[in-house]
């Protein structure tokens, strides 16, 4: 079992920011910024070559979602996505950061956040999700 299954059963807690019957998404506890978000699928595959079809139809829907409820949460000038598949490689899973430039996305830019600000920057998300 991954550790993203683990997330996805409730074995492991997170700040959950979307669920539907294929896909699940919650806050990195590391973010590049503020919203970070983590989508991954509800199936264990680690490549995303290996994805079936609806599933890559439905991260990308959702993740234009909450895309746009990132933006509006944070303010940033757009949304940049991430795909590279090392941290955790047995799962895929797509990164959805609010930046304001490239920087935004460098790997070094991460940095544990408290539960506290992930609380905050949850409820500002799911107010514009919904």
């Amino acid at each position: 079992m991954t550790l993203f299954t683990k997330i996805i059963t409730g074995q492991i807690g997170c700040e959950k920011i979307y669920e539907d019957d294929l896909t699940f998404a919650f806050l990195d506890i590391k973010p590049h910024t503020l919203g970070h978000t983590l989508i991954v699928p509800k199936i264990e595959v680690g490549d995303f070559v290996d994805l079936p079809q609806k599933y890559v139809n439905r991260i990308f829907e959702n993740a234009q979602k909450i895309g746009k409820a990132i933006e509006k949460a944070t303010g940033c000038k757009r949304v940049g996505l991430m795909v590279q598949g090392f941290g955790v490689p047995d799962h895929f899973h797509l990164h959805i950061c609010g930046i304001n430039g490239p920087r935004d996305l460098d790997q070094n830019n991460s940095r544990q956040e408290t539960r506290e600000n992930l609380l905050k920057i949850q409820a500002k998300i799911l107010e514009h999700l919904n």
